[in-house]
């Protein structure tokens, strides 16, 4: 394996053997030809190498394999056939609480880690007080693990977790346990560390924090991997496989649909849904009222107003209509629907068509932006038509020349007050 690879899986297969009955596991152990078992592949012919300093992505439906891929990575499972090569520390977080003794304090559990991890005593002693500071559970972490709540559990667990200076990280859905400000910490961390050339492995069923935190991402569906490359585009990827699994569409037929859609040039989109109502058409008109073409460019704060027209393909009782503005790694910034605007599109008739507006602001850092479309039936949730990357425009910079560091400006007013002078009146 290269330098450059930290990762590597080369035909790494997991498989479980099941019975029916406890009598069928014996009488296969005294009788080698009876064969009783049924066989339950995990994972099935994996091959995958990750490049160091990577953050992947790795998401799939529950029972897809993700956690098994991952175990192996990180020693805990044996493959039953393959190669699995990883180099460098690995730090894991792949259960609430995996590899804590339950009877061990706080305290006790994270130098018992830390020498597991092959860090010496003097070195858990200078990463003590950092590894209890980003947990910030207080004095339970001289408590035993036994007592703690699920949210202590990963605070303790994803501290000694980052705090050991891995060189592979493994997180696998841990995050959703801890509260919403814990959550926000454990981001900054996961980025200062991709940002310092940490490999990382990251499970979630949070598309936003995929697209935000990795460099690529992986699709896992019924042990095998079904498809990798662009966070936003693996994202897309796996929606339109949920929504066609919905609608009895099976796995394959819907990955060759989408490859037949890569393959056809005149495809710059991609859509998913039911069908029984279309989007015939999408486009951006700019503050004067006019067509902004089919790659639009808008100035710095500039109100446009955004035009969908649908058509039923069958009797609609009420549907609701939505967008999202996105930025390049598909991250949502403006969007809303007619629903939370308290507009109620009325029954459609088959073939009846129907044109709805939007109006807003683009208070939005100078760069290129994504538009996605979607309409639902009201009565049942159902999407009858989404469209990713609808159309793709760009944002001028403000005329004033000031700069914007964040992705969105607002206006903010800033006073300065200025304290009287000691012995002053």
């Amino acid at each position: 394996m290269s330098e450059e690879i930290a990762i590597s899986l080369h035909s790494v297969s997991k498989c479980y053997k099941r019975y029916a009955r406890p009598m069928d596991r014996l009488q296969e152990l005294l009788l080698p030809h009876s064969n009783k078992v049924q066989e339950f592949f995990a994972l099935r012919d994996i091959n995958l190498d990750i490049p160091k300093g990577q953050t992947v992505g790795i998401i799939g439906r529950n029972g897809s394999g993700k956690s098994t891929m991952l175990q192996i990575i990180a020693g805990t499972l044996t493959p039953t056939t393959g190669e699995v090569v990883v180099k460098g520390r690995v730090s894991a977080l792949l259960e609430l609480g995996s590899g804590f003794n339950p009877e061990f304090t706080g305290r006790q559990n994270v130098f018992f880690n830390g020498r597991l991890l092959g860090l010496s005593q003097n070195e858990i002693d200078s990463k003590f007080d950092d590894i209890a500071g980003f947990a910030d559970i207080g004095d339970f972490i001289d408590q035993p693990v036994k007592t703690y709540s699920s949210g202590m559990f990963v605070r303790l667990a994803f501290a000694v977790a980052v705090n050991v200076d891995p060189e592979v990280l493994i997180v696998d859905e841990a995050l959703a346990v801890g509260d919403i400000v814990f959550q926000h910490r454990c981001m900054r961390r996961m980025r200062a560390l991709m940002d310092s050339g940490v490999t990382t492995l990251f499970v979630s069923h949070d598309s936003g924090a995929i697209k935000t935190l990795c460099n690529s991402a992986i699709m896992i569906h019924d042990g095998q991997i079904y498809s990798k490359g662009a966070p936003n585009d693996i994202t897309i990827t796996y929606l339109k496989l949920l929504t066609d699994l919905e609608l009895g569409i099976s796995a394959t037929e819907s990955k060759q649909t989408q490859q037949e859609e890569k393959c056809n040039k005149d495809t710059t989109i991609a859509r998913r849904g039911s069908g029984k109502a279309r989007i015939e058409s999408v486009k951006m008109l700019n503050h004067l009222g006019e067509d902004a073409g089919e790659t639009p460019v808008f100035g710095f704060n500039e109100e446009v107003t955004l035009v969908v027209e649908i058509k039923a393909n069958e009797k609609l009782l009420s549907c609701i209509l939505g967008f999202y503005i996105c930025d390049k790694n598909g991250n949502e910034i403006i969007g809303t629907n007619t629903f939370e605007e308290n507009v109620k599109i009325d029954k459609l008739e088959f073939r009846q068509r129907v044109v709805v507006n939007f109006k807003f602001k683009l208070p939005l850092r100078p760069a290129s932006y994504s538009l996605t479309v979607a309409g639902a039936e009201n009565n049942e949730a159902l999407t009858f038509d989404w469209v990713d990357n609808a159309m793709v425009f760009q944002v001028l910079p403000p005329k004033t020349g000031k700069q914007i560091y964040a992705l969105i400006d607002h206006p903010i007013n800033v006073t300065i007050c200025t304290p009287c002078r000691l012995g002053s009146t």
